[in-house]
């Protein structure tokens, strides 16, 4: 088959592809399938993602994040020697 193809071969839950077009020449029906196979798969994962709740809050990398240190200020009584 060249042009369109249409998965027939799906799961009940699995968006439908229609309206594929292959550019390409001479694309044979098994290419076809098995990039209509390839999109839907890509497809139903971007699905269950977007159906995932996403944490709210920080993530683990915010809270790992430290505040940035004060700037050290020269002169008179500002610097410490060593006690030890």
């Amino acid at each position: 088959m060249m042009g369109r193809h249409a998965a027939t071969d799906r799961p009940d839950d699995a968006p439908e592809l229609t309206g594929i077009t292959f550019l390409t020449q001479g694309v044979t029906d098994e290419e076809a399938a098995a990039v209509t196979a390839v999109l839907s798969a890509m497809l139903a994962e971007e699905a269950d993602g977007a159906a995932t709740a996403r944490p709210v809050g920080q993530s683990a990398w915010q809270r790992s994040q430290r505040a940035l240190r004060q700037p050290l200020t020269p002169g008179a009584g500002q610097w410490r020697g060593f006690a030890g």
